[in-house]
């Protein structure tokens, strides 16, 4: 689907509680001369912005910075290549490009943990509710007492020097509008405030502090802090966890740790600890 720009679009007020993003004040909120958003662009509506900007990166047609919001898409993405889909204008869908050539490559496995961090202090700020992280990349809410998927997160390769991290948030879903039971949304988990745009701007903010930290630290995630942050905010740790391996393998046991490279490491009740770099993680008991 070729993406289409907001400005033209006489349908955004159709939903009245759900109005369109603001693309000009974003801008002049977020874009500014020496910091890392170099550009944010908002269309109505697309397949996914992940794709979109993979590919404008890929033809140098993106800086590091770009930020490319989609009021709806169609064939948004999560791991496993899981579809995401939602009513327009019901959360924040964008995605990011990341070019950290100051940072070892081995390194940058970091940088969708670290954008859970980043959204998750950013919507404790601005929302005022408390998302947990379930390794490796899903934003946790609590509704009605349960933990309920609110959000995601997927990092791509552009090309041989950048990355793209997508970040999908349910904000206005109601009950009725959920894809399945377990997922949640920010306005089901109490959130004091749903608008958009100060929702975006705090999010991309976090993200810029976490970045320029991570950086700095030439990714190394304990002089960033970034590595025990994230486990203060981890729901996994502590659980007992089934690991859905590549190769239709599976692990059972206790989640320990985020080792140094990002890993999560199980303790099974062989006593062996083992760390997994990638696989779809269950969480068998309550925290």
């Amino acid at each position: 689907m070729t993406p289409r720009d907001v400005s033209g679009d006489d349908s955004r007020w159709s939903d009245l509680d759900r109005p369109p993003l603001n693309a000009a004040a974003l801008r002049r909120g977020l874009v500014r001369e020496g910091g890392l958003w170099s550009g944010i662009e908002v269309v109505a509506a697309t397949g996914s912005t992940n794709s979109d900007l993979v590919a404008r990166a890929a033809a140098g047609k993106a800086a590091e910075g770009a930020v490319l919001v989609a009021e709806e898409q169609s064939a948004g993405r999560g791991r496993l290549d899981r579809r995401w889909t939602a009513p327009p204008r019901s959360g924040l869908f964008f995605s990011v490009l990341l070019t950290p050539a100051d940072v070892p490559v081995a390194r940058w496995g970091w940088l969708p943990l670290l954008t859970g961090v980043a959204v998750a202090t950013g919507l404790s700020r601005s929302a005022g509710v408390d998302t947990a992280l379930k390794w490796p990349n899903d934003l946790l809410v609590t509704v009605g007492g349960e933990e309920r998927k609110a959000g995601g997160i997927l990092a791509e390769r552009a090309g041989e020097g950048g990355v793209v991290v997508g970040v999908g948030i349910n904000v206005t879903l109601r009950e009725d509008e959920l894809p399945v039971p377990t997922a949640g949304s920010l306005v089901l988990a109490g959130a004091v405030s749903t608008d958009r745009d100060p929702l975006l701007r705090a999010v991309l903010r976090s993200l810029e502090e976490w970045y320029d930290r991570w950086r700095a630290a030439a990714g190394d995630p304990t002089v960033s802090g970034l590595q025990e942050t994230y486990a203060a905010g981890c729901a996994t740790l502590g659980r007992t966890v089934r690991a859905e391996l590549p190769g239709d393998r599976s692990l059972v046991g206790e989640a320990v740790a985020v080792d140094g490279d990002g890993r999560l490491v199980i303790a099974t009740k062989e006593g062996v600890q083992e760390p997994v770099g990638a696989g779809d993680i269950v969480h068998l008991r309550p925290a």
